[in-house]
């Protein structure tokens, strides 16, 4: 007795074909504004940080050393708020060179 097949529903029967359902048209993602220049953020006067950066301000800079010395904190920690803070949030120059005797003083320049 032959048996019979469950009958197919229309969408099964056209996926079965190999045809692609309708596409549909792509979101048209919001446009992007190019990042302004970060305004000055304010420094709490008094601050370990309103001190580093008076320290960098001084005309012959500051060595790591002297900066740790002055915060409390780990050399990793000065270098991240140089880099973090000072340069990206407070748009400062911060120069990195290396003196004579082959340590790096670093100085807040044209500001």
């Amino acid at each position: 007795m032959p048996t019979k097949t469950p009958a197919r529903s229309p969408k099964a029967a056209a996926r079965s074909r190999g045809s692609k359902p309708a596409a549909r048209p792509a979101a048209k993602a919001p446009a992007r504004r190019k990042a302004a220049a970060p305004a000055p953020a304010a420094v709490a006067t008094g601050s370990k940080q309103s001190q580093l950066i008076a320290l960098l301000r001084s005309a012959p800079g500051a060595t790591l050393p002297q900066m740790t010395e002055l915060t409390g904190w780990q050399p990793h920690t000065v270098r991240g708020t140089i880099s973090g803070v000072l340069r990206k949030k407070l748009g400062l120059s911060v120069a990195c060179e290396a003196s004579e005797s082959g340590v790096r003083v670093y100085r807040i320049v044209g500001a």
